[in-house]
């Protein structure tokens, strides 16, 4: 038996769905009865995988009652546990959708008595807030990254920006992490159209059991398809500005919403959009180069203020 492809076979059954036994077979390059001799063999080493059988069935890890020989005692386990949902919770810079599938693959394996240990140290312990971002729930984090893993549709309320109450019925895609705010991209069947919506907006998500087939997203990638996607969807102002540096720097820096177009080595032409002038002006600043803004003139009025605001406060030279 080879060791990586145990190995192999115990990642794909980490991730949260049901996987066909014929599926597991392409996967691993070999034969349906190899593929349940190495299921048999990972229960032997305690690993709890499940089998149903019909069109829906196959192989699934499932919690069982005591941890599986993993890498983590229980100690290790529940710390990771209660990391993951607090800093998921709060929206860490850094923390994206890859800590959410973490969270969801080890709480799916925790045994009953784990899960009460990180359910009580989770509700006795309140960090200090770093800001006063929305705060997002941890376990509505890895309700939605399990039915993104299972391709299940999601039912739940939505709170608009205006305050409209609406009910919505999705195929979820991704969760998207900007700052200290989380997005679920999902197709919204009701309006036949792909829609983001803010995850503390989320009321009561609940996976209702019905599978869908795979949308193509009109982007190649989920988060810079959000960007614009958020950009686009409110008044913005829109920013053309020429900034003293090459544009490849620029460009890494500003981000996938703006255009960047060089002028020549040392300089670059920038179009962006952005809801407010405040972030304009931070992002321009926070540059460190030399620019001049000729759209719209409400920015450069808005930087007027801003200097003159500055200089007053640093007092006579």
């Amino acid at each position: 038996m080879s060791a990586a492809r145990l190995l192999w076979l115990l990642s794909l059954l980490q991730t949260p769905r049901q996987w066909p036994g014929s599926e597991l077979a392409e996967r691993l390059g070999v034969e349906g009865r190899t593929v349940r001799r190495d299921i048999e063999r990972l229960r032997e080493l305690g690993y709890p995988v499940e089998a149903t059988m019909g069109a829906e069935g196959g192989y699934r890890l499932v919690a069982g009652s005591a941890m599986p020989p993993l890498l983590l005692d229980d100690e290790e386990a529940v710390a990771i546990a209660v990391g993951l949902r607090m800093a998921s919770g709060h929206a860490v810079t850094g923390i994206d959708e890859a800590s959410v599938r973490a969270l969801a693959k080890l709480e799916r394996v925790l045994p009953s008595r784990l899960r009460r240990r990180v359910s009580v140290v989770s509700s006795a312990t309140v960090p200090l807030p770093l800001n006063d971002g929305p705060r997002v729930n941890p376990e509505a984090l890895t309700l939605l990254a399990t039915a993104i893993a299972n391709r299940e549709r999601l039912r739940f309320g939505y709170l608009a920006n205006d305050g409209t109450a609406t009910k919505r019925l999705v195929e979820p895609h991704h969760l998207v992490s900007s700052g200290r705010r989380w997005y679920l991209l999902a197709f919204d069947g009701d309006r036949d159209d792909w829609r983001v919506f803010r995850v503390d907006r989320i009321e009561k998500p609940q996976a209702i059991g019905t599978r869908f087939a795979a949308r193509d997203l009109p982007a190649k990638d989920p988060a810079e398809y959000v960007t614009k996607k958020l950009h686009t969807s409110r008044p913005t102002h829109r920013a053309v500005v020429t900034v003293h540096a090459p544009a490849d720097e620029v460009a890494r820096i500003w981000g996938a919403a703006s255009e960047v177009t060089a002028v020549d080595e040392r300089t670059c032409r920038v179009v962006s959009p952005a809801d407010t002038l405040e972030w304009l002006a931070f992002r321009l600043t926070g540059l460190g180069r030399e620019f001049e803004v000729h759209e719209p003139p409400e920015l450069a009025e808005h930087l007027r203020e801003l200097g003159g605001r500055a200089l007053r406060a640093a007092g006579p030279a």
